[in-house]
C-alpha cells in the first residue's frame, strides 16, 4: 500500500494537473507557490529559465501555435530556437541575406554595403576574421549557456592586459603609458595620500585604532608605499616595469625609473581608464567563440532549421487581428503576406518605427523614443605581428581619448605570421565623424592616430583593412540604442501589444550585449508560452 506521504503526493499532482489544464502554466505555478512547492513571487524572478517543451501541451490535447519572428538576429533566432523545442510552428523573416544582425564577422571575400556609401570587399587572408559587431562575452552572461548548449567552442578573450597602453592626448601626454605603469602610479599616490590622512587623524571619526592599523597595512601592500618613517611616500617599484628586463648572471634588470609627480599623474587622467575593467560586464575572464563571433548565430540557425528562416524578406506592414497577426513583406521585389497566431518583433526600434502597423499611437511613440547610438570599427590585417614581436602585447586593449577610442590586439593566432588589430572601436560623436568618411579616409585617419601610440610600425606591413559604420548598415542603422528614460514607453513595449510581442537587447538592462538579446528572448518566450497554455 502507498504510504501517507505518497498518497499526499498523488493528490497534489492530480490537483495541479487540473489547475494546469484550466488555468495554464502561470496559474499552476502560482498554486505551487501557495502549497509551498515553488518559490515565492519575489524568489520566482531568480528561478532559472525553463524552456517550453512538447510535453507542456499534453494537458491541452492540441498542438502549439504558429509564430512569426521578425528579424534573424540573436534575439530572433533565440526566440525561434526556444519555441521550436516545444513544437511551435515558427518562421523567421530576415531582411538581410544572412542571419546574425549585429553579430557580424567578416572574412576574406565578404562584401559590406553601406547606405549612401561604398561597398567594400574584404581581402583578409585565410584564417583572419574581423568581429565587426560583438566580440567578447563575460563569463556570467547567458550567452555562455547557449554556447555550451549549442556546442560553440570558446577561448579566452584578453580584455585587460598590463602591457597595453593608456594615452590621453588632451591631457598633454607626449607618449603612451602602459597599464601596469599607470596603475602602479595611481594606486601608489592614492595610497600615500590616504595613509597620511589616516595617520594624521583625519579619519578618526570613522575609524577605530584597530581599523587604522589594518587600513595602513592594506595601503602598504596595495600601493607599495613606504613606512611611517619616510612619510608613507610612494617612490615607485618594479610594478612600474623595466627598461631592461631581469635576466641571468649579472643582469638584475633596469627599473623604469622614478614616477612622475603626484600632480602630473593625476593631470594625465590615466586613472579614469581603470573603471573600464572594473565594470561588471568587462571584468576578466572574458571569452570569444573560436573562429569568430558569428559561430553563435550560425549554430542557432542550424538548430532552428534553415527551412524555417527566410532571408531577403523585408517586413513592410504589421497588422494585429482579432485572432492572430498579418505581416506583409517583400522578397525579390514582390509583396507577400504571412499570417500567424503571434508575432515576435525583434528588429531595432528605429527600424520598427518605420513599419506601418495598427497597434496605436502609444506604441508608435514608444518605438520612436529610443535613441540610436553610433558605433564603428576598423579591422587592420598586418603581415607581421609587430605588437607581439616588438612590444610584447598579447591581446588586450589600449584605451585613448583620441577619436579611435580603443585599439584591440587579437586574442588568437599567437606567434602566427600575421594577424588583425581593431584599429578603432569608437562611439557617439567620434563614430559619427568616421561614418561620414569613405573607407580610405577612415583608414588614413585610424593609421595616423594609431601611430601616435605605436610609431611608424603602425603604418607598415598592412595587408588589408575593412571598416564599418553601424549607423549606415541597412535594416539596422545603429550600433545599439539608448533610452532617455525607462518609463512608460519601456514598460509598454515589454508587454504584449495584442498578438505582437517586442524583443531584443533594447528591452533589457544589458543593451548592446548578446546577453540582453538572449534574456529578452527568454522572457518573451515564457510569456507567450504561458498565454498559449492558458488559451
Amino acid at each position: 500500500m502507498p504510504t501517507r506521504e505518497q498518497t499526499q503526493g498523488y493528490s497534489r499532482r492530480s490537483f495541479l494537473t487540473r489547475v494546469g489544464a484550466t488555468g495554464g502554466a502561470g496559474a499552476m505555478f502560482a498554486t505551487m507557490g501557495a502549497l509551498g512547492l515553488a518559490p515565492s513571487a519575489e524568489a520566482a524572478t531568480k528561478v532559472p529559465f525553463q524552456p517550453p517543451s512538447p510535453s507542456d501541451f499534453r494537458l491541452k490535447g492540441r498542438g502549439a501555435a504558429k509564430v512569426l519572428v521578425l528579424g534573424g538576429g540573436v534575439a530572433g533566432l533565440a526566440a525561434a530556437y526556444e519555441l521550436g523545442k516545444a513544437g511551435y510552428r515558427v518562421t523567421v523573416l530576415e531582411a538581410q541575406d544572412r542571419v546574425g544582425g549585429r553579430n557580424l564577422t567578416l572574412r576574406g571575400g565578404d562584401r559590406l554595403h553601406e547606405m549612401g556609401g561604398e561597398t567594400q570587399r574584404s581581402r583578409f587572408g585565410e584564417g583572419t576574421y574581423f568581429n565587426a559587431g560583438p566580440a567578447r562575452i563575460a563569463q556570467w552572461m547567458t550567452t555562455m549557456d547557449y554556447c555550451r548548449e549549442l556546442g560553440v567552442p570558446l577561448e579566452v578573450f584578453t580584455n585587460g592586459n598590463a602591457e597595453a597602453y593608456i594615452y590621453n592626448e588632451s591631457a598633454g601626454m607626449k607618449a603612451p603609458v602602459k597599464w601596469r605603469t599607470a596603475k602602479a602610479d595611481v594606486y601608489g599616490y592614492v595610497s600615500e595620500l590616504l595613509a597620511k590622512a589616516t595617520d594624521q587623524g583625519a579619519l578618526d571619526g570613522r575609524l577605530t585604532a584597530a581599523d587604522k592599523e589594518r587600513l595602513l597595512s592594506f595601503l602598504s601592500g596595495f600601493g607599495a608605499i613606504g613606512s611611517k618613517a619616510n612619510g608613507y611616500a610612494y617612490t615607485g617599484t618594479d610594478r612600474r616595469g623595466y627598461t631592461i628586463d631581469p635576466g641571468a648572471g649579472e643582469q638584475p634588470g633596469t627599473l623604469l625609473g622614478a614616477p612622475p609627480s603626484l600632480s602630473d599623474v593625476f593631470a594625465s587622467g590615466v586613472g579614469r581608464s581603470f573603471s573600464f575593467e572594473f565594470g561588471y560586464s568587462q571584468a576578466m575572464l572574458m571569452f570569444q567563440p573560436v573562429g569568430g563571433m558569428d559561430a553563435i548565430p550560425r549554430a542557432l540557425a542550424k538548430a532552428v532549421g534553415r527551412d524555417k528562416i527566410r532571408t531577403g524578406a523585408k517586413v513592410t506592414k504589421i497588422t494585429n487581428l482579432a485572432q492572430g497577426v498579418r505581416v506583409e513583406y517583400v522578397v525579390d521585389g514582390r509583396t507577400r503576406v504571412a499570417e500567424a497566431d503571434y508575432v515576435i518583433a525583434t528588429l531595432p526600434p528605429q527600424i520598427l518605427a518605420k513599419i506601418p502597423h495598427n497597434l496605436g499611437a502609444g506604441v508608435q511613440s514608444a518605438l520612436a523614443m529610443p535613441v540610436p547610438v553610433s558605433t564603428g570599427k576598423i579591422g587592420l590585417e598586418y603581415r607581421r605581428r609587430w605588437w607581439e614581436q616588438d612590444e610584447n602585447i598579447y591581446g588586450g586593449i589600449t584605451n585613448t581619448d583620441l577619436d579611435v577610442s580603443t585599439i584591440w590586439y587579437p586574442s588568437y593566432g599567437y606567434h602566427g605570421r600575421g594577424g588583425l588589430v581593431v584599429g578603432y572601436y569608437n562611439f557617439g560623436g567620434a563614430a559619427d565623424a568616421y561614418a561620414t568618411m569613405t573607407h580610405a579616409d577612415r583608414l588614413a585617419r585610424a593609421l595616423a592616430q594609431g601611430a601616435k601610440i605605436h610609431g611608424d610600425r603602425y603604418r607598415r606591413d598592412l595587408a588589408a583593412s575593412m571598416s564599418i559604420a553601424w549607423r549606415r548598415q541597412p535594416h539596422i542603422e545603429g550600433g545599439w540604442i539608448s533610452w532617455p528614460s525607462r518609463g512608460a514607453e519601456y514598460r509598454l513595449l515589454n508587454q504584449a501589444q495584442g498578438n505582437v510581442y517586442y524583443c531584443g537587447d533594447w528591452l533589457s538592462y544589458e543593451i548592446a550585449w548578446q546577453h540582453g538579446s538572449f534574456e529578452s528572448a527568454r522572457k518573451v518566450v515564457s510569456e507567450l508560452h504561458q498565454r498559449v497554455l492558458a488559451s
